[in-house]
């Protein structure tokens, strides 16, 4: 079975589908991050060296356990020579 196809299936729970709803702004932050750095070619290391935010900082960030604030992300952006966007957009309608 295919991660999306679980994901399909699970999300017919509602209580699954809530959970994960509520997870999904801070997944997408960590997922920008991680590609960003990756586009760049950079380690965390590096990153780190670029930006004065520790490495396991880094790491934090990247594996959830850690939330930045607006700050951190635009010293993050900056360090990959990124512009930070921050969007409010509007809900898909369900049926």
């Amino acid at each position: 079975m295919k991660f999306d196809d679980f994901l399909d299936e699970q999300l017919k729970d509602p209580e699954f589908a809530k959970a994960y709803e509520e997870v999904q702004p801070e997944m997408n932050i960590i997922r920008a991050i991680i590609d960003a750095r990756i586009s760049k070619n950079m380690t965390q290391k590096e990153l780190s060296k670029k930006t004065g935010i520790a490495q396991a900082e880094i790491s934090k960030l990247e594996n959830g356990t850690r939330n930045p604030s607006i700050k951190l992300l635009q010293r993050l952006a900056e360090g990959m020579d990124m512009v930070l966007n921050v969007t409010f957009t509007p809900k898909k309608k369900t049926m």
